[in-house]
């Protein structure tokens, strides 16, 4: 299913280009040229090559003896109440103290959540949590009216407000080469973990569904309590 659903999101995914302006991406995808879709979807199809996997982001001490993995996708509305009302108490108790490091990997489950994660990388490493974190506290603003122009607009938006030049902006909105890179990096780390729904935790090495804090901090103390 990941495996399929990756084939259709770097075919239209590659559509990135249709935020630089309008009906571009429509003009080069026809282009002798330009991306091909067809070409790129059987690309999409092959296994992973772990070269073109991406390393995590990680947040918090290398050392620390807890690693709590989240799989989330930008357009999911759980997620986002997750990053408003849970993750500010795991980073504030546990991240900082360093006792827990955190890895968020993104899944795509359609074009638009893979544009927010094109974004997200747009500021380099040190900015990437921080522009995620925004992007998922403003989710309900930059979808907006859910239409492609709102969408691309919107996530515009954000990346000024993260302080982003609008050339900067376009670059990372326009890059085929990252949105392949996403895509095969998801198929490969969500496939390896049976991901199925968002969001999704990975806790040294158990699976959890989505949980409230008071759960999560006991998982958590429970591991630390092991060690």
């Amino acid at each position: 299913m990941i495996a399929r659903t990756s084939q259709v999101l770097i075919a239209a995914a590659m559509g990135a280009a249709l935020l630089a302006g309008g009906g571009l991406w429509l003009e080069r995808s026809n282009a002798s040229s330009g991306l091909s879709l067809a070409a790129v979807a059987q690309e999409a199809g092959a296994q992973p090559d772990a070269a073109d996997v991406l390393p995590d982001m990680v947040m918090g001490e290398a050392s620390a003896p807890i690693t709590v993995i989240e799989y989330a996708s930008y357009t999911c509305s759980h997620c986002a109440r997750f990053h408003d009302e849970v993750f500010p108490r795991l980073k504030a108790e546990y991240i900082d103290s360093g006792q827990v490091k955190f890895i968020l990997r993104e899944v795509y489950f359609e074009k638009f959540g893979l544009w927010a994660g094109m974004l997200a990388r747009c500021g380099g490493e040190d900015k990437y949590y921080p522009l995620s974190g925004m992007i998922f506290h403003d989710q309900r603003a930059w979808i907006g009216e859910g239409t492609e122009a709102s969408i691309a607009e919107g996530l515009r938006k954000q990346g000024r407000k993260a302080g982003l030049t609008p050339e900067r902006i376009e670059e990372c909105l326009a890059d085929a080469d990252l949105a392949r890179s996403l895509v095969t990096t998801y198929q490969a780390t969500a496939s390896a973990d049976e991901i199925d729904a968002t969001p999704t935790f990975i806790i040294n090495g158990e699976k959890y569904s989505n949980m409230p804090w008071t759960e999560l901090k006991k998982v958590i103390d429970e591991k630390l309590g092991a060690l």
